[in-house]
């Protein structure tokens, strides 16, 4: 009220400072609206009052914190500091209540040091600089202090001035200086404030830049010592918006370099994970990515055991470069030493697409186990997609032949292991490289392999030149120790030439057979079943031979096919087949099935199956198997199948046992009709 009667009188004296304290007094009284419109007199005035406008833009400030606009408030104190800093720190000691002045101090020094990391451009958003250029605006120039380091550099005096103990204004303070180019200034205040806490991440982050600028490289290392003892790294985030470009590349460079030279020696725990560190200040200084020493840095992680550690540094390379070589040659051998398969192999074949002569020494470098787990995993795939290929003659996924080419060759460098190449031999038959096969069979091998599965590509590839004759043996080795692998070499022979082959080498096998050669007369036979597509005949013969050799389990699973494909077979054939079958699982001591074979066989031709039955297994022993299994039927009161088998069974032999049994059958289905 009475600064209200003295604006109402006439005249005119000290006009700004009562606006001034009008307005403090509405702010007291929570009127903000009121307040604002006189301190907006104030400023706007055109003889502007420094004294009036400090308090005016003091005040202003205050309200416009309680409206969420704190980077103005900055700016309201910023010009208030540049009119006159003593006037500004009586002004918030004489008019800011107490318990708001802890709230205007941290938003002073928030703001303050968002403009020194280049994070606030003003663009005319402040109210002051949309009205017209009167009054305050025309006093001060229209530079924006926010942009201008000597602007926080006095914002942040004003702080230290009003608490002289609170460290993080003499950190704002320092960093405006060091922005200002007066970094001895910088150092001195640093300084003082580590000598009262010599734990302060962020006072020892800024000591050692500033070292290293002034050429102190022993001191820097030193003060990064220290930080790195204390673990926290994330003090670097903020202050590297403040560095200047060739300081962060300074600080960049140092760091990369101080790491390699720890890891020059002692590959110990403790030495890894200070160059991990120092490898880490240098990524930050970088921006957050510096591809060399992320690469160093996932190995560093791999080599203590923190593979997901590392994996996410190879990650952050990749998705900068996919093509990396170093980046998926260090994530597969991460994920191999995880023993994550597919995902190792999928990174190495991707680096040996892109640059194979980088992969192989680093291959090469593993230990001898590793070794031989990324050979044998990458075989396996190639492999695989290889079998695929020629099956179905495409390739899963992305992969192209090109792509197995270039894997295949680089396992015949890693090691000289004959799988090795003769996979290499198996991509270049599949590539259509016939002579060039050829060439690194016999580059590997010699002219005459002694290894079983060189030989049989030798003589897949003499097929070639249609040279059948001399194929045929080579092939039935391999069919005796690896049908899989034959029947993937097959694919590789035209149809004609794998019927001439099957022609071959089932008459080979027949020869073999009479001279009771049985065992290599099974790999012929093989040989033959494979390259004429299970044909029954050749069936037959390889179950006859496999029975000689007592190898039931397989006859069976032959004579199963051969049945199976019956269709427009003579009932005599057919016949035969079911005698065969039978014989098979009576030896396998499957009586059941068996006797069902030889009911079978009695019905499609009776005097042939009399005949198979006398020569082998005998009608007297098989007429107890009869009795057996119809005696269980009849047991289990399955009393028509009972009869059926016994029937069956009197055929092959009048056998008294079979007699008696029909009979009780009689006289069962007698009292069942009467009852």
């Amino acid at each position: 009220d009475m600064c209200q009667q003295l604006l109402a009188a006439e005249q005119s004296t000290y006009h700004n400072t009562l606006l001034a304290l009008r307005g403090f007094c509405s702010l007291h009284t929570q009127d903000h609206q009121g307040a604002l419109q006189d301190f907006q007199r104030v400023i706007e005035h055109d003889s502007p009052h420094p004294s009036s406008c400090i308090k005016a833009l003091c005040g202003r400030g205050l309200i416009r914190i309680s409206g969420g606009s704190n980077y103005l408030t900055a700016l309201d104190y910023i010009t208030a500091c540049q009119l006159k800093l003593e006037e500004t720190i009586f002004t918030i000691k004489s008019y800011v209540p107490w318990n708001q002045r802890g709230l205007l101090l941290k938003v002073l020094q928030e703001e303050g040091q968002m403009m020194l990391q280049k994070k606030r451009y003003p663009g005319g958003s402040s109210g002051s600089f949309q009205n017209k250029q009167t009054g305050l605006c025309t006093f001060l120039t229209l530079k924006s202090p926010s942009r201008d380091a000597p602007g926080v550099f006095q914002l942040a005096s004003l702080l230290v001035e009003l608490d002289s103990s609170d460290e993080a204004s003499r950190i704002l303070c320092a960093d405006a200086l060091y922005q200002m180019g007066r970094g001895e200034e910088a150092h001195k205040m640093l300084s003082l404030a580590l000598s009262r806490n010599p734990q302060r991440a962020p006072v020892l982050a800024r000591l050692a830049l500033l070292q290293l600028k002034r050429g102190f490289v022993h001191d820097g290392n030193q003060l990064l010592k220290r930080l790195i003892g204390i673990g926290d790294s994330s003090c670097l985030l903020p202050i590297l918006d403040i560095f200047q470009d060739e300081d962060r590349k300074l600080l960049q460079s140092h760091c990369r370099w101080r790491a390699l030279a720890i890891l020059k020696g002692k590959q110990e725990g403790a030495a890894i994970r200070e160059a991990i560190a120092h490898l880490s200040f240098a990524i930050l200084a970088a921006g957050g990515y510096a591809e060399d020493c992320l690469l160093t840095r996932a190995r560093c992680y791999g080599h203590l055991g923190q593979m997901k550690t590392a994996i996410f540094d190879f990650n952050a390379v990749l998705k900068e470069d996919p093509r990396n070589v170093q980046a998926l040659s260090g994530r597969g051998f991460v994920h191999l030493a995880l023993r994550q398969q597919k995902e190792a192999v999928q990174d190495l074949i991707s680096a040996l697409k892109v640059e194979a002569g980088a992969v192989i020494p680093a291959i090469l470098s593993l230990k001898p186990e590793a070794q031989g787990l990324v050979t044998g995993w990458l075989l396996q795939h190639g492999r695989a997609a290889l079998t695929e290929l020629v099956a179905t003659k495409d390739l899963p996924g992305e992969e192209t032949l090109g792509d197995l080419l270039t894997m295949a060759k680089a396992l015949t460098k890693i090691c000289r292991a004959a799988q090795h190449h003769i996979f290499y031999t198996d991509v270049l038959m599949a590539n259509g490289e016939h002579h060039e096969a050829l060439r690194h069979l016999q580059e590997a091998f010699g002219h005459c392999p002694a290894e079983d599965f060189a030989r049989a590509r030798l003589a897949v590839l003499q097929l070639q030149s249609r040279k059948v004759a001399g194929a045929a043996a080579p092939l039935s080795v391999l069919a005796r120790r690896d049908e899989k692998d034959l029947a993937f070499l097959l694919n590789f022979v035209d149809t004609k030439q794998q019927q001439h082959l099957a022609q071959a080498a089932a008459q080979e096998g027949k020869v073999l057979m009479k001279n009771h050669h049985h065992e290599q007369a099974l790999g012929y036979l093989s040989l033959a079943v494979l390259a004429s597509r299970d044909s029954p005949r050749y069936l037959r013969r390889r179950a006859a031979c496999l029975m000689h050799l007592k190898r039931y389990e397989k006859a069976l699973k032959d004579m199963a096919k051969v049945i199976q494909g019956h269709g427009c077979n003579s009932p005599k054939t057919r016949a035969g087949d079911h005698c065969c079958q039978g014989f098979v699982l009576l030896a396998l001591a499957q009586e059941e099935a068996a006797v069902q074979h030889y009911m079978q066989a009695l019905q499609l031709d009776e005097p042939l199956a009399l005949g198979t039955i006398t020569n082998c297994p005998g009608r007297e022993s098989l007429t107890k198997t009869f009795h057996k299994i119809a005696q269980c039927n009849f047991e289990k009161q399955r009393y028509e199948e009972a009869w059926k088998i016994t029937d069956y069974g009197l055929k092959i032999d009048k056998s008294s046992e079979l007699q008696k049994l029909k009979a009780r059958l009689k006289r069962e289905a007698l009292s069942c009709s009467i009852h």
